[in-house]
């Protein structure tokens, strides 16, 4: 028997693409629509709003449906009171539970709507006793916890990209080789410096190829410069800016020359195993052994850095986290008032900073590699824009115009 609810949006849903987005999703779920009402503002500044029939074949597919088209904003008209049921395990979610977005959230409580506070995709929504409601990873929930089942009572606000004129209105992709690079570069160091004067963090997600395609000393003018404010990398990142400051290459070539080194290819390994017998990166600093890159500055600024391990990783590093749960919590501490987000030729990296991030986050994502930036995207970034190109050429302009 066909299942029949309705959805309303509102926002600036007509020139998103939202509205044309929330329908597709329908039809691609082997679902129908009819739109019920639709008020379209006069203006830019105006939302607009719309109410949508759908119909599916059953209440699974439709429930199933209702909960994807809350990533786009649209959420059920009849909400009631969200539901709630009890954790009865450590780190064990009750069957059913809401699974967020990154997009503003609130959940009904008693008949009044009550912001979700710190919006992280992939997480559960826990009501405090004192009234609040919270995103809580997996891993951090306990016996006791109260946590929203189910989609009723659940609303979540669409997500709009910024608006007004900006080099990323020159082309409306979101993913493209043929942006123009030096307007990308001048509109990204404008919205840093505006985060900056506002009061906001700006985050650094680099990858080892930051330090490979000769970016480190770019990096490392930005967080002296004070425009970097948190730094996310992995044991490689760190190891290889160590070793292009101390030995002058990375992963054994020279950055000078582009020749591998005699031996080159143990030199990541003598500076990991030299910064492990001080103790920490910042042992090494202080005693001179490590003397500039992206690591000094962190030390000498006292920005802080998580360095989250792999399974691959040498040494690591002593600063490495190797306990990927510790990793991730670490790196949630350190995103409250992050604005902006760049992520450098990072994969992973990126993609578990990403998930951290609220939606209204402004994120970067500058790769050679398009597959990256959009994969991203994929993954449920919504505020992720991609830049495509060297990762070295766009930071050191970048590094030049603000520094």
């Amino acid at each position: 028997m066909a299942a029949v609810d309705v959805v309303e949006i509102e926002g600036h849903i007509i020139d998103s693409l939202t509205l044309a987005k929330v329908m597709d999703v329908i039809l691609a779920a082997g679902a129908d629509y009819r739109v019920v009402d639709v008020a379209i503002g006069r203006t830019n500044a105006d939302v607009s709003r719309a109410r949508i029939e759908i119909t599916a074949a059953d209440e699974d597919t439709l429930d199933a449906l209702l909960a994807e088209l809350k990533v786009h904003g649209a959420n059920r008209t009849d909400s009631g009171d969200a539901q709630l049921a009890d954790v009865e395990r450590d780190g064990v979610l009750p069957p059913g539970f809401y699974s967020t977005t990154n997009l503003p959230t609130s959940v009904r409580i008693e008949g009044r709507w009550v912001d979700v506070e710190n919006p992280e995709m992939d997480c559960a929504v826990v009501l405090r006793a004192d009234g609040r409601a919270r995103t809580y990873p997996m891993h951090r929930v306990r016996i006791g916890d109260r946590v929203v089942v189910g989609q009723d009572g659940v609303r979540v606000a669409p997500f709009e990209r910024p608006r007004g004129a900006s080099p990323f209105e020159f082309m409306t992709s979101e993913v493209s080789s043929e942006k123009p690079k030096a307007l990308l570069v001048q509109d990204v160091a404008a919205r840093i410096t505006r985060a900056k004067a506002e009061g906001g963090k700006v985050l650094a997600v680099c990858g080892p190829a930051v330090i490979h395609t000769g970016a480190g000393p770019a990096v490392a003018r930005l967080v002296g410069g004070g425009w970097v404010d948190v730094l996310f990398a992995g044991n490689g990142f760190a190891a290889h800016d160590i070793e292009s400051n101390v030995m002058g290459t990375s992963l054994g070539v020279s950055l000078q020359g582009g020749l591998a080194a005699d031996g080159g290819h143990a030199n990541h390994l003598r500076v990991i195993n030299e910064v492990r017998r001080y103790g920490s990166i910042e042992a090494a600093v202080d005693a001179g052994y490590v003397d500039g890159g992206v690591m000094f500055e962190c030390v000498k600024r006292g920005v802080p850095f998580v360095l989250g391990g792999s399974v691959r990783d040498d040494g690591p590093l002593p600063d490495v986290y190797t306990n990927v749960v510790e990793a991730a919590d670490a790196m949630r501490y350190l995103v409250t008032g992050v604005t902006v987000a760049i992520m450098l030729a990072s994969t992973l990296h990126a993609i578990a900073s990403g998930n951290l991030l609220p939606a209204g986050v402004e994120t970067y994502c500058v790769d050679i590699n398009p597959a990256v930036v959009t994969k991203l995207a994929d993954r449920g970034s919504h505020q992720a824009l991609g830049i495509v190109t060297d990762v070295g050429l766009f930071i050191a302009e970048l590094a030049d115009v603000l520094c």
